[in-house]
């Protein structure tokens, strides 16, 4: 997984107020609910030396999502009274957390954008009216794309179709056609199709030979998704379960296959920060659930990193703190333009839950 979408947050200095906070709204009284937890997470901050400007823009911030629907939350980061970033979280937090630190507490956030699969989604549903015949009716089409699990609270625009379903086999080529378009477009792995099964396997046919391989039917209870959520929602959740993208995929087979040979990769912490300082890191893997509960020594800039105070100096930098291991990690791996490959224990146990692919190893296995 890239990590270009965290460029902006590590583009100024800190320090930052970090929070991760449930703003759900299938609850009751919602806006009530955001409202006690910002106060909350306020006091936490100031309790930490955050400075009244900053605390001010988080604040604002926090509950602006009202427009997504469902179970959901948001991460907001704010530094020296100006926002730096804020994203909806396809899952709400298992609880708020609120930080004041000098680098950003963002693993949280990255975890959840794994497994970052591009797909599109393709709903084909007919359009019942009382005293018309089956071939007479209607067929509605509803196209979306996204990537896996964000899409869930930021899923790109639907375009929704209604066709007569006797004139389909003539109208399915425009739909393929924009349908090969906007999966193009997103680079989607996997196009799904649901719904009429007669509707689909004529877009089937009609799509490009390189689409029509990545097409997955399944079947869905037909419920419209809300606006704001992503099609097929709970579908996709389970056909994407413990997958990764193919890139991810590639990359985890890669380490598998040098560790195996003993050159190209390494794992554990000790091999991590000395590749990610030396800016050798192509991709950091970390296993999920993650148990990063270490601190680690850093400086200013991304690959100042260290596992104690004494080898941060022995490289030259003298004015130091630490910082927890999971912030520290990610910031050297945007810094250095590494990767981020989350992998599950129970597919790859590491050493510290954690791994490296080295540069200039070649990138197959």
């Amino acid at each position: 997984m890239e990590l270009t979408f965290l460029s902006p947050l590590y583009a100024r200095q800190g320090p930052f107020a970090c929070v991760y906070v449930d703003t759900s709204r299938d609850v009751e009284d919602p806006d009530r609910a955001i409202e006690l937890r910002r106060r909350h997470l306020k006091e936490e901050l100031e309790e930490q030396g955050a400075d009244p400007a900053t605390t001010g823009t988080l604040t604002r911030t926090v509950g602006t999502d009202q427009d997504v629907p469902g179970p959901h939350g948001q991460a907001v980061f704010a530094a020296h009274g100006r926002l730096a970033l804020a994203e909806e979280l396809p899952r709400p937090p298992a609880r708020d957390r609120a930080r004041f630190t000098m680098v950003p507490d963002a693993m949280p956030l990255a975890l959840q954008h794994a497994p970052d699969i591009p797909y599109a989604a393709v709903v084909m549903r007919r359009v019942p009216e009382a005293g018309r015949e089956t071939a007479q009716q209607d067929l509605e089409v509803e196209l979306q794309t996204g990537r896996w699990p964000v899409a869930r609270v930021a899923a790109g625009g639907r375009t929704l179709r209604r066709v007569p379903a006797g004139d389909w086999r003539q109208e399915a080529g425009p739909v393929a056609g924009e349908l090969a378009e906007l999966a193009g477009r997103g680079e989607a792995e996997t196009i799904v199709l649901s719904g009429d099964l007669w509707a689909r396997g004529v877009l089937t046919r009609e799509l490009p030979g390189r689409l029509r391989e990545r097409v997955v039917g399944i079947e869905s209870d037909g419920r419209a998704a809300e606006p704001g959520r992503a099609l097929l929602e709970e579908e996709l959740d389970y056909l994407f379960r413990g997958r990764a993208n193919t890139r991810d995929q590639e990359r985890i087979e890669a380490f598998r296959a040098r560790t195996a040979r003993g050159g190209g990769a390494a794992e554990g912490l000790v091999a991590v920060v000395e590749a990610l300082r030396a800016g050798r890191a192509d991709a950091l893997l970390v296993n999920d659930p993650a148990d990063l509960s270490v601190r680690l020594w850093v400086g200013t800039a991304p690959k100042q990193i260290g596992l104690s105070e004494a080898e941060l100096n022995a490289y030259g930098v003298h004015s130091g703190w630490e910082e927890p291991a999971d912030a520290a990690l990610l910031r050297a791996a945007v810094g250095t333009r590494a990767e981020l490959v989350v992998v599950p224990r129970e597919e790859l146990p590491m050493t510290d839950g954690l791994g490296v692919l080295l540069r200039g190893s070649g990138t197959g296995a």
